[in-house]
C-alpha cells in the first residue's frame, strides 16, 4: 500500500491488498492468468478462505475440463460450492473466470473485445478516490490526484450525512467540472440515507449515490428510488445477473457500479452491463482496488463496452507492487487498455515468486503443487 484506505488493514496489525494469483495451464501448455481479490472488511471472503476454496474445491472440480467451456466451468463450481442467495464465493471465482478468458483468448489469438465481437476503446478515464478521516485532509488527497492528471473524483461517505455534505461541497469547490460520485459502501441506515440523498442533491455537487444501504434493505432501496433525489446505484448486492434482473423488477435502483472482480468474473459482469443497456439503466465502472491482472481484465471489459464515465479504478492510486513484465499504463488520469491476446498482459513469474516470499504467501500455499 502507498496510502491509507479503510478496507486494507489486516487481522494482525499489518496492511496490504490481499490477492490470490491463479495460473491455469491447458493440456497444450498454453497458460491463462487470473486473480482473486478478497477483502475481509468489505465482504465475507478472506485471503485464507479464498485459498482454501480454490485449493480444495474449485481446482479439483475443474481439472480435465474443456477450458473453452466457460459456462460448464461455472456449473462445476456451483456443484463444488453451492450458491446461497446468490453465487457462492464470487470474488474467489472471479479469478478463475478471468484466467479462463485469458486462456481462451491466447488459444484463439484474440483480445477480450475480439472474443465478444466488439471494438475496444484505447483508454479509460479514471476517477481519484477521496477517502479521508478529516475534512482537513481533502486538499492534500485531491492535490495528489490532480498532480497525477486526475480531473474526476469519487468520495467515500456514510454514516454521517453532515460530514458527507461538507466533504462533497469541498471536493466540488476544488473540482467544479468533475464527475463526482458518492459511495457509501452500505454505510447508511435507511433513515440516514433518506436524509443524506436530498441534502447531497440540494447542494448540487453529487452526480450519483452508490450503495447507500446494505443490499438486503430492499424496501429502503425502493424508498430511495421513489424519493428520486439522486440516481441510486447498487454495488455489493449485485453478484449474479439474476440478482440484477430481480432488483430491476423490484424498482430498487437506477443502475449499477460494475465490478468484474466482485461478481464472479467477466461472464457475470458482461451480462449485467447488457441488462443495464436493455433496461435503460446507468452503469459506471469501478473495482476492488484491483492489482494488475484483475485490473487488465476490468479494463478489457470496460473498453469493449465503451465506458464513458470516469471509472473508480484505484489500484494504481493505492498499490505499489506488480507482477507484469510490462506494467499497465496509467497516465494523466487515464488507464490504457491492453490489446494483446486474452488479457493482453505478460506475467513475470519471477516477480510472482518474489512477491509470494515477501508477503508470506509461500507459507499459506504450502502443499499446493
Amino acid at each position: 500500500m502507498k496510502g491509507y484506505f479503510k478496507f486494507f488493514t489486516g487481522p494482525h496489525g499489518g496492511d496490504g491488498r490481499a490477492a490470490v494469483i491463479i495460473k491455469m495451464t491447458a493440456s497444450d501448455g498454453t497458460i491463462g492468468w487470473g486473480q482473486s481479490v478478497p477483502i475481509a472488511k468489505w465482504s465475507y471472503e478472506t485471503l485464507e478462505t479464498a485459498t482454501i476454496a480454490l485449493r480444495d474445491y474449485y481446482v479439483p472440480a475443474l481439472i480435465g475440463h474443456d477450458p473453452q467451456d466457460i459456462a460448464g466451468a461455472h456449473k462445476l463450481m456451483d456443484k463444488a460450492i453451492a450458491p446461497g442467495f446468490s453465487t457462492g464465493m464470487p470474488i474467489t471465482r472471479a479469478g478463475i473466470d478471468i484466467a479462463l478468458h485469458d486462456l481462451i483468448g491466447k488459444l484463439k489469438g484474440q483480445s477480450l473485445a475480439q472474443m465478444w465481437g466488439k471494438t475496444s476503446s484505447d483508454r479509460i478515464k479514471l476517477s481519484w478516490t477521496v477517502n479521508v478521516k478529516s475534512l482537513d485532509d481533502i486538499e492534500k488527497v485531491m492535490g495528489e490526484g490532480s498532480r497525477q492528471g486526475y480531473r474526476n473524483f469519487n468520495i467515500k461517505v456514510g454514516p454521517d450525512p453532515s460530514f458527507d455534505v461538507e466533504l462533497a461541497k469541498r471536493v466540488r469547490k476544488n473540482a467544479p467540472d468533475c464527475f463526482l460520485w458518492a459511495d457509501a459502501n452500505g454505510g447508511y441506515t435507511v433513515e440516514k440515507a433518506l436524509e443524506a440523498a436530498p441534502k447531497l442533491a440540494d447542494v448540487g455537487v453529487v452526480d450519483i449515490l452508490e450503495a447507500p444501504l446494505r443490499p438486503n434493505r430492499i424496501s429502503g432501496y425502493q424508498a430511495l428510488k421513489k424519493q428520486g433525489a439522486l440516481p441510486i446505484l447498487m454495488d455489493e448486492g449485485v453478484v449474479s445477473p439474476t440478482d440484477l434482473e430481480e432488483f430491476i423488477k423490484l424498482r430498487m435502483l437506477d443502475g449499477i457500479a460494475s465490478k468484474p472482480s466482485r461478481c464472479g468474473g467477466l461472464t457475470s459482469n458482461k451480462r449485467q452491463i447488457e441488462l443495464c443497456r436493455e433496461n435503460g439503466l446507468m452503469w459506471v465502472g469501478s473495482g476492488l482496488t484491483d492489482p494488475d491482472i484483475s485490473l487488465a481484465a476490468t479494463l478489457g471489459l470496460y473498453g469493449a463496452f465503451g465506458l464513458q464515465k470516469p471509472a473508480a479504478l484505484n489500484g494504481d492510486q493505492f498499490l505499489n507492487a506488480d507482477v507484469l513484465k510490462k506494467r499497465i499504463r496509467v497516465e494523466d488520469g487515464y488507464a490504457y487498455v491492453p490489446h494483446g491476446p486474452g488479457l493482453g498482459i505478460e506475467v513475470d513469474e519471477e516477480k510472482v515468486v518474489e512477491l509470494m516470499k515477501r508477503s508470506g504467501g509461500d507459507k499459506l500455499l504450502k502443499g499446493i503443487k
